[in-house]
């Protein structure tokens, strides 16, 4: 039986995986979710390595209410076998363990091998919501329809929330259906905190993220981003201030000479946007220095793969 959304001073809290093929929108969707970025996004497939872990808290006026903690996973690797595709795999099943609630999310109306895939991995003793995406690229509902009849008999889902991560209604609704299957236990987290990553982990996703938006199509997602140095200063001018200096890995001196571009520019603006995004991020001033290395053979190496903070 569903546990119903409770009232008064009850506190309820719970694991939520969103898993689904690589670019699909999960990690928009758990932005969307927690209500602030915090799992980073571009075009590029394979863009969101680890499990990262968001965290929402909706209070009632009873000092009760719900705890979502959600769980947004790369997505599953079925393309080639390297040794970091390997370990994003072993991540997406971790996530999958243990959790109170399923989204799988597919674009609406779509269902490729991709999908199938991940759907495979799902067992099902745990609830499963169908999360359709991208509704409004759909431009006839009526097509939904049958699409939906055939999604049910692939999988016993709980319910199926056809929906928009852009759409913040959507995202409410979403929220509520995802509370009536969360224990009633206290909350895990403190009720402001967002994400259970550190600063240096965000920095990192950050630097990354800017590489793949500027870079476009032209470089390979093997490329990385290590963090070398993170120190807090005290400063008078800004209260806070942070030190970063961060390295670009890279497979090859062509793609060295892409990330710095012509004269520098490049990776200067790599380097300004991402700074100005941890500034807000973490409400500081921040000092960021980029230097750009190649290491060739890096993803196929499990100690090195490893090395760079991957599981």
């Amino acid at each position: 039986m569903e546990p119903d959304g409770g009232s008064g001073a009850t506190q309820r809290c719970g694991l939520i995986a969103i898993v689904g093929k690589p670019n699909v929108g999960k990690s928009t969707l758990l932005n969307a979710l927690v209500g602030q970025k915090i799992s980073i996004t571009s075009r590029k497939a394979q863009t969101t390595r680890h499990r990262i872990t968001g965290i929402r808290t909706l209070t009632n006026e009873e000092g009760g209410g719900t705890q979502f903690v959600f769980v947004d996973t790369p997505g599953f690797q079925t393309r080639h076998s390297t040794a970091l595709n390997k370990s994003l795999n072993k991540t997406v099943l971790g996530a999958i363990d243990g959790v109170d609630l399923v989204l799988f999310v597919v674009e609406a109306g779509s269902f490729t091998l991709g999908d199938a895939k991940v759907l495979a991995l799902l067992r099902e003793g745990t609830p499963t919501l169908l999360v359709a995406n991208k509704l409004d690229t759909v431009h006839r509902r009526a097509e939904i329809a049958p699409w939906l009849k055939d999604m049910q008999e692939r999988h016993p889902f709980a319910e199926f929330v056809p929906m928009s991560a852009k759409n913040p209604k959507d995202i409410a609704r979403l929220l509520s259906i995802c509370e009536r299957y969360l224990p009633e236990q206290p909350w895990w987290y403190a009720e402001d905190e967002l994400t259970d990553k550190s600063e240096k982990f965000l920095a990192s996703e950050v630097v990354r993220e800017k590489l793949f938006r500027l870079t476009g199509d032209e470089l390979p997602y093997t490329s990385t981003v290590v963090i070398d140095k993170f120190e807090e200063e005290k400063s008078k001018a800004h209260g806070r201030m942070v030190r970063i200096a961060a390295t670009i890995v890279v497979e090859r001196d062509g793609h060295k000479a892409m990330v710095i571009g012509e004269k520098g520019e490049r990776l200067k603006r790599i380097g300004t946007e991402a700074r100005q995004e941890l500034e807000k991020l973490m409400d500081c001033k921040v000092f960021l220095e980029l230097w750009v290395k190649v290491r060739s053979g890096w993803a196929d190496d499990e100690a090195r793969v490893r090395s760079f903070g991957y599981e």
